[in-house]
């Protein structure tokens, strides 16, 4: 089940729901009784999107629309920007394919857009990372706050080769953020970074899943959330270590913030291992801000909001600090500052 089969059938019992273990905390099928109708044909000027100036190939989605194919085979860095708008409401799917041919470097700046009607949206990409090859992608959503937008990536890695991700999210009345990576050891890395900002009802769902199939691999991971008002945070990440994946080593964060008693954070870190000759750990916190620090700052003459504001902004910022465009680490700077103005 998925929201994919369930916009193609037009049948929501094809949604998935709580009864499915990894979205028992975004239960679509619960939340939607009925489809929309189908989006409209958008007239007009594509939306530029946040990183359409530090493209070398900006690219505009609105809507539904026929399926795009990324190909780089550039030895140097070329930047493509990628933007999914969802404009006039209404329920479509849309899909990218990303191939990163062996020995490439593509920066891919990701960013996703709704306006303030009501819509549905499922976005499917399939991205593949050749040997010796690097990506890096940098994914900013700024659904709006009615609409219900679901994207899914499903990565394979070459021998050798590196993949960096960030994710920056502020939610939406229903959000997941899905990433699944084949890793075949053999020498590659993986990263994978993600920092949510939630207010009002806005609700976030960033799940991963690592599948190490071979030896000599490494995955790093860490995730920074904050929560306010009635808003929901989820983190799921799950890394398997398949049986002969020797020599891998994993390791998982997921640290958030919670400031009010309406706001709610669920968490699942998972390890599963099958082999011996490992390095593997997670962790994960969930608390409140530090009263100390705060009360640190007060006593420099920081008012309150203000200082609430830094330590926020320094607990979400060592994500941003990771990110290596450094156009796009300018964005995501302020992207979250802006989303921390409204501090209370």
């Amino acid at each position: 089940m998925s929201l994919a089969t369930a916009l193609t059938t037009r049948d929501v019992a094809q949604l998935p729901s709580k009864r499915d273990e990894d979205w028992k905390w975004t239960d679509l099928r619960g939340l939607l009784r009925v489809l929309p109708e189908p989006s409209p044909a958008f007239e007009g000027e594509a939306p530029a999107g946040p990183f359409a100036a530090l493209a070398n190939l900006p690219i505009h989605v609105v809507n539904a629309s026929d399926p795009v194919v990324i190909r780089s085979s550039s030895a140097q860095p070329y930047v493509v920007a990628l933007h999914f708008a969802a404009l006039g409401g209404g329920s479509h799917a849309a899909s990218a394919r990303i191939e990163v041919a062996d020995g490439a470097h593509l920066v891919l700046l990701e960013s996703y857009e709704g306006d303030g009607a009501d819509y549905v949206a499922n976005h499917d990409l399939t991205i593949t990372v050749g040997a010796n090859s690097r990506l890096e992608r940098i994914v900013l959503a700024a659904d709006g706050a009615e609409g219900v937008s679901v994207s899914q990536a499903e990565v394979a890695l070459g021998a050798g080769a590196s993949f960096v991700q960030t994710v920056l999210t502020d939610g939406a009345r229903r959000q997941r953020i899905e990433t699944r990576v084949n890793h075949p050891g053999a020498g590659a890395s993986l990263r994978l970074d993600s920092t949510y900002l939630l207010a009002d009802k806005r609700h976030a769902d960033l799940t991963t899943v690592v599948e190490h199939q071979g030896v000599d691999g490494t995955t790093v991971q860490l995730t920074k959330g904050v929560v306010r008002d009635q808003s929901r945070g989820v983190f799921q990440g799950r890394i398997r270590v398949a049986p002969g994946a020797d020599r891998t080593d994993a390791r998982m964060a997921h640290n958030a913030l919670i400031l009010s008693d309406k706001a709610e954070v669920d968490a699942k870190p998972e390890l599963l291992i099958f082999a011996d000759d490992v390095q593997c750990a997670h962790g994960n916190t969930i608390g409140a801000l530090d009263e100390q620090a705060l009360f640190y700052a007060m006593q420099r003459g920081m008012p309150r909001e203000t200082a609430r504001a830094m330590l926020i902004e320094a607990f979400v910022g060592e994500v941003v600090e990771r990110i290596e465009h450094e156009g796009a680490r300018e964005v995501a700077h302020a992207w979250a500052a802006d989303r921390l103005k409204v501090a209370p």
